[in-house]
């Protein structure tokens, strides 16, 4: 796993993601009720050369080993 960055929710991500990846992060936000955004903050980190991003909130969007970006919730079985 390599470490990436940090950034508040409703900030602008890393320009290295896909645009596929921050529309399914600009999707988690729009959902956040409004005196989440700006103080949540995502954490970027790779794992075998794919992008997951923790929302403080524990949902995480992520691209899976087929290529495709899922959202999830860290509660949930990430193998069911």
């Amino acid at each position: 796993m390599q470490l990436g960055t940090r950034w508040a929710a409703g900030a602008e991500p890393p320009a290295r993601l896909s645009p596929e990846f921050v529309a399914q992060i600009r999707a988690v936000e729009a959902d956040l009720p409004p005196d989440e955004e700006g103080i949540a903050r995502w954490t970027l980190t790779w794992l075998e050369g794919r992008p997951v991003a923790e929302l403080d909130t524990g949902v995480i969007v992520e691209v899976d080993h087929a290529g495709r970006v899922t959202v999830r919730h860290d509660d949930e079985d990430e193998f069911g």
